[in-house]
């Protein structure tokens, strides 16, 4: 087997491990790494930037710690990439998801996940696509394209976090950043067959200026999107712990590895095939039942819910657009104030639903936003009074398996499932109420549909008990290996 072949689907705790014990050195890795990206991007179009030199040069300078024997982070050596969206490192561009008014500008400051994931030793090697703003649950934009799916070329890998999850799918680097305001880690990780974990309120620092109090509507977090559980747990004990720029940042440090070898025996776990409103593509039903059943076989006691959710789906998203409208208005006036006015001078850059969506509401009511925060309330309420007698709670991730890509720049998601309308920026996605609400979620691989592409399982937790989703997450990894899919990505036929 060839070092491109071994290393393609090999974990990060493996490769930590490898270079450790000076098996593998990180510059024939970062090496290996750069030249299967080259190899199988085009088709993916995942890496959006890529510094080949920053890359090398951080890996010699791993290189020779190791021989040095030089204290070593937990991560040392291992590649990874960020997203480019609200996700900084000094020097590199950062176009906010594909808006093209911004592809020269570069970022003089670190995002928490990069400043942490070099702390612990990883080298960054590029930046993955994104749509613009985040405002969507697919991933397209006008300036580089769609993310397409390493299952299914033409079809998308959801988002935002879309690149992330493609790269990580088809073996080109072990851990990807996602950002998750509405299920951006956990979107394209259950189109794209991976594993994506939101963690609680507070875990991972959320950074943010002038506006430190900007990721709290809905709550924002920074996390991994991995192969495994294990990479999972490593990544989130790195980027986890207080950090005093935060003002939600929790004050302690877990080790998450601890959480993979425990049981779940004995525990409740609630499932809903549909968070009591949302349509579900039948396929997915299927798949997503058929997994429930390995908690059961691992001696847990799983009862079917209704968590007595009043508001329509509809009702729902259209909520979640409501709430990030501040957050893009906000941005968009600190643009203005660099000389950057999109609204006025490059409104090609947008796609037009967020466009009506930042428009449309920009006059928005002081009481119109607390009467939104009542709604979101009301999910808050229902989650804290299942968990009052349950351990988790298990949906499915989505509500519909992968769009087709747009031929335009802009890909949306379904305009119906099961013939019932949803909004297509978010509506298809079980994912953002627990943006309202601060609860550790995570995208687990449930299965393939008959076609060969992935179905999610979404494992919701207590607040605060991260760790309780990852041990379920172990724990089913262990009894349903989702490794041998992976053999679809790598097999496909390259384009020539």
């Amino acid at each position: 087997m060839s070092l491109t072949d071994e290393l393609a689907y090999m974990s990060a705790t493996e490769m930590a491990d490898h270079i450790r014990r000076k098996s593998l050195s990180p510059l024939e890795i970062i090496d290996t790494v750069l030249e299967r990206i080259a190899a199988r991007n085009t088709d993916l179009n995942a890496f959006v930037l890529l510094d080949h030199d920053d890359a090398r040069a951080r890996a010699r300078v791993a290189e020779q710690a190791v021989m040095d024997g030089e204290t070593l982070g937990p991560l040392h050596g291992v590649p990874t990439a960020m997203k480019d969206l609200f996700d900084f490192k000094p020097g590199w561009p950062t176009t906010f998801g594909g808006i093209g008014a911004f592809k020269d500008i570069k970022a003089e400051f670190y995002c928490a996940y990069a400043e942490r994931m070099e702390a612990a030793g990883a080298i960054i090697v590029g930046k993955t696509n994104s749509p613009v703003l985040g405002f969507r649950g697919t991933c397209d934009n006008y300036l580089f394209g769609p993310s397409r799916n390493p299952f299914d070329t033409d079809k998308n890998t959801g988002g935002s976090s879309g690149g992330s999850a493609a790269a990580v799918a088809d073996g080109l680097i072990p851990i990807a950043e996602g950002t998750d305001a509405g299920g951006s880690i956990r979107i394209p990780a259950a189109w794209c067959g991976t594993y994506g974990f939101k963690a609680s309120l507070g875990r991972v620092p959320f950074v943010s200026r002038p506006n430190a109090f900007a990721g709290h509507s809905p709550f924002i977090s920074e996390g991994p999107i991995t192969r495994c559980v294990a990479d999972a747990a490593l990544s989130l004990t790195a980027l986890s712990g207080p950090d005093a720029r935060d003002p939600y940042s929790l004050d302690e440090k877990i080790d998450f590895a601890t959480a993979l070898g425990g049981s779940i025996e004995g525990w409740k776990i609630a499932y809903s095939p549909a968070l009591d409103v949302f349509p579900i593509e039948p396929v997915i039903a299927d798949v997503v039942e058929n997994a429930v059943s390995a908690f059961t076989d691992a001696g847990a006691h799983v009862e079917p819910v209704s968590l007595g959710i009043e508001r329509t789906h509809m009702e729902l998203a259209d909520l979640w657009c409501r709430l990030l409208v501040p957050i893009a208005l906000s941005a968009m006036e600190a643009w203005k104030g660099q000389g950057i006015d999109l609204l006025r001078d490059h409104r090609q850059d947008l796609p037009p639903e967020l466009l009506d969506w930042v428009e449309g509401h920009a006059d928005m009511k002081v009481l119109d936003h607390y009467r939104d925060q009542e709604i979101r309330t009301e999910i808050f309420d229902v989650l804290q009074h299942l968990f009052g007698d349950y351990d988790l709670l298990v949906t499915p991730t989505l509500a519909s398996m992968p769009v087709e890509n747009a031929t335009d720049g802009n890909t949306l998601g379904p305009e119906t499932v099961n013939d019932e309308s949803v909004n297509r920026l978010i509506g298809w996605c079980l994912t953002f109420l627990t943006n309202f609400t601060g609860h550790p979620s995570a995208s687990i691989p449930a299965g393939l549909s008959p076609c060969g592409l992935p179905v999610g399982m979404q494992i919701i937790g207590r607040r605060n008990r991260d760790v309780d989703v990852l041990t379920a997450s172990a724990v089913f990894e262990k009894l349903r290996p989702w490794q041998p899919t992976y053999d679809l990505c790598a097999n496909r036929r390259m384009s020539p």
